[in-house]
């Protein structure tokens, strides 16, 4: 398939792994840039791939950038299964494509934030190859109801970074625990922070991203 534009950012050479870091709903690759700079990871390459713009049910048909429909912001709405899995689809082409560059999955990390987050989670538990990380960011675990019977051998010991905002008025704290339980009674290993912010990313989250990142890509702190 054809890949999803994107923005690529790398330190210097050799690129020893890669992070495909995907943004939140209404947002664009270019999002995230700044966080890219902050985070300063060594021997590292971020793909920051574009959503397509489709219409959001939950924005009265609006079209902008989703990477899924969203019927409603609450757990019990139903979900976009369809939207989901193509754009699983697509963000497995990216992790091949770096593979393809000389990147074992191994050092490929998934990282996004609200709806990217949610792609995040669910494409790393059910790729079928082992990735270094995933990190979901103020956002919630989609379609849980499947993860049993789709979840990747693979990854059932990668470490899962969630951190969500104790003031977080668009996906709540409570809907981050309860997909954080999910997690856990499926034998996952959950790293959850909070911090004191909206539905946003703060600095003290960035340098947690940073420590806990380092280790797992073999990066040496500076």
């Amino acid at each position: 398939m054809a890949l999803l534009d994107f923005i690529e950012l790398a330190a210097a050479e050799p690129i020893h792994n890669t992070v495909i870091l995907l943004h939140g709903l209404g947002a664009d690759g270019h999002d995230f840039a700044p966080i890219v700079q902050e985070l300063a990871l060594a021997n590292t390459r971020f793909i920051l791939p574009h959503a397509p713009s489709i219409p959001v049910t939950v924005n009265q048909g609006y079209v902008m950038p989703a990477w899924y429909d969203i019927y409603g912001f609450g757990a019990d709405f139903k979900q976009d299964a369809v939207g989901i899995q193509a754009t699983q689809h697509a963000i497995n082409a990216l992790i091949a494509n770096e593979i393809q560059r000389g990147i074992p999955s191994e050092r490929i990390t998934l990282a996004g934030f609200s709806q990217g987050g949610a792609i995040a989670l669910h494409t790393a538990l059910r790729h079928p190859q082992p990735l270094a990380s995933v990190l979901a960011l103020s956002t919630y675990l989609p379609l849980a109801d499947t993860l049993a019977s789709e979840a990747s051998v693979a990854n059932r010991q990668i470490p899962i970074y969630m951190a969500h905002g104790t003031a977080d008025n668009v996906i709540s704290l409570e809907r981050c625990h309860a997909s954080a339980r999910a997690l856990q009674q499926q034998g996952y290993q959950v790293n959850l922070h909070e911090y004191a912010m909206p539905h946003s990313v703060s600095m003290e989250e960035i340098q947690d991203i940073r420590a806990f990142l380092q280790p797992r890509l073999a990066i040496t702190s500076t």
